[in-house]
């Protein structure tokens, strides 16, 4: 990540053990206002110690410390006299360091009470019992005279502890999750109490340094190509990308056909006549869904879409001389789930704007949003004057609807799944839960039930709802809409949609689910 956004005089260097929550963690810190970068447990220790990070922070991990190669840090790193927090895994590995020792335990998961039985500054307005979240398998059994133990749980004796002579601490939960109640209080206190940071991160401050990177990049007789989609990532690298090129850019937007009800019009719309982008409309819907026919596989689907975007983007830049780069508004989730995250990080889904594209591209990519969370590039572009109709828009995957139809996408399934997820989104708005949810909408596959309607018996499709509430898209938890709402949802589906018998709804948060089905 170095070098991709203007380092700020105070940051928080967090090394990754391949941990899910690495990325939450990080924008946790970014979200109480300090700069913090993610690099893996094996970088180079010359260049943490040239980079002087004003804290440390050691992420959790799915290894366990006493394993065979198991990851590590160089233990210099520990005499920097720079604050550092090991967390879960880190907090295993710095016992570790120190002596200390770790064994295989019966575990520990989910909502836990940690008491306190030391008074530390991290521990700073917090009562002395506390509801945290763990999730591990190992503890730490005992730690030299050099460290002492601060915190304590039913099953862990070493819950948290800290070296007498430094600012060096480990907490074995992990106060980056909601469950972990003070949890932010605690990071806070790290961040403040112990590392004397500054909150000073405001990434809408950072536009004109993004506005100059693309210039920098793209030469002054080069051309660059961003296709749009409505949704606030890809406009907002629209926009940013327009302000540094002008009428260099040529912007894009490609109907696949797996569109929302009413997308295209009201995208285009925005785009030319709110935004002032000269935008070149495409309808390839014909097209994509031929390549679809038959496809089952979720993970094929999106490399044919994918696929075919760059086939188009191919043909536009064969028709623009100087034709050379790529804008594409790919955010930090995207990178994470298609396994470009960092050390550890695996494979989730291919995203098109990430890993989906074919190499034989032949374009230049530029990704000014590449390292910012869902919720600063809304900050951004509420800055850049992108109005709320897309600032607010809920996340829409690359691959439309194609990924909320589970097996081939059929003429009937994909009609079906956009008035249904158009139902959803029009009841959840009726009731003013819009706003408060991260995602609304319906999933369709090849299951069917036995329904009655108008006295007689008929077989239709099973049809599910999926409404989640987060932050960022890398952790979810279903909404708890109200039971009326979820009712008036499956009347007016099985009312509406003739095809449809059975309404379910889905209540597996994230992990281990994934928020979209495919």
């Amino acid at each position: 990540m170095s070098g991709e956004l203007p380092r700020t005089k105070e940051y928080v260097l967090i090394i990754d053990f391949g941990s899910q929550y690495t990325h939450l963690i990080s924008r946790r810190v970014r979200e109480l206002g300090v700069y913090s970068e993610i690099i893996p447990h094996n970088e180079d220790f010359k260049i943490i110690n040239i980079q002087r990070p004003k804290a440390i922070i050691l992420s959790g991990g799915p290894r366990s410390v006493y394993e065979n190669n198991a990851p590590t840090i160089d233990p210099r790193i520990l005499k920097l006299e720079i604050p550092i927090l090991g967390i879960c895994y880190g907090h295993q590995l710095l016992a570790k360091l120190i002596g200390g020792e770790i064994r295989r335990s019966k575990g520990e998961y989910g909502k836990t009470v940690l008491r306190i039985v030391r008074h530390d500054v991290i521990f700073k307005g917090l009562s002395k019992e506390e509801i945290v979240w763990m999730s591990h398998r190992d503890q730490v059994i005992s730690i030299p005279d050099t460290a002492i133990t601060l915190a304590s749980t039913n099953i862990t004796p070493i819950a948290a502890f800290k070296l007498k002579n430094k600012a060096i601490y480990g907490v074995q939960f992990h106060p980056e999750v909601k469950h972990t109640l003070k949890g932010m209080k605690i990071l806070s206190n790290f961040l403040f109490e112990v590392a004397k940071c500054k909150p000073s991160w405001k990434p809408e401050a950072l536009i004109p340094k993004l506005i100059q990177e693309i210039k920098d990049k793209v030469r002054p007789n080069e051309k660059a190509l961003c296709a749009v989609s409505g949704g606030v990532d890809s406009t907002t690298a629209a926009v940013l990308a327009k302000r540094a090129l002008g009428n260099r850019l040529i912007t894009v937007f490609v109907n696949h056909g797996l569109l929302r009800e009413g997308e295209a019009e009201e995208v285009l719309n925005t785009l030319r006549n709110v935004l002032g982008l000269d935008t070149i409309y495409i309808d390839a819907s014909k097209t994509f869904l031929e390549k679809l026919k038959g496809v089952k596989d979720p993970e094929e689907k999106r490399k044919i879409i994918g696929e075919e975007f760059a086939k188009i983007f191919i043909d536009i830049a064969s028709k623009i001389s100087n034709l050379k780069w790529l804008i594409q508004g790919t955010t930090y989730p995207d990178v994470i789930e298609s396994g470009s995250g960092g050390s550890g990080s695996s494979r989730i889904k291919t995203h098109h704007n990430v890993a989906g594209l074919p190499k034989w591209l032949g374009l230049k990519v530029i990704e000014p949003l590449r390292y910012f969370y869902k919720d600063e590039v809304r900050r951004i572009a509420r800055e850049l004057g992108i109005p709320d109709n897309i600032v607010k828009r809920h996340p829409f995957p690359g691959p439309g609807l194609a990924v909320r139809i589970i097996g081939e996408i059929t003429d009937e399934k994909l009609r079906i799944v956009r008035r249904a997820s158009a139902i959803v989104e029009e009841e959840i708005r009726k009731a003013g839960l819009y706003e408060r949810v991260w995602q609304a909408f319906a999933v369709i596959g090849d299951d069917k039930w036995v329904g009655i309607k108008g006295d007689e018996r008929e077989e239709g499709y099973i049809l599910t709802i999926r409404i989640v509430e987060s932050e960022d898209g890398m952790t979810a938890d279903w909404a708890k809409i109200p039971y009326e709402v979820l009712e008036r949802i499956a009347t007016r589906i099985t009312s509406e949609i003739s095809e449809v018998v059975m309404v379910t709804y889905a209540i597996t948060p994230k992990p281990p689910s994934t928020i979209e089905p495919c």
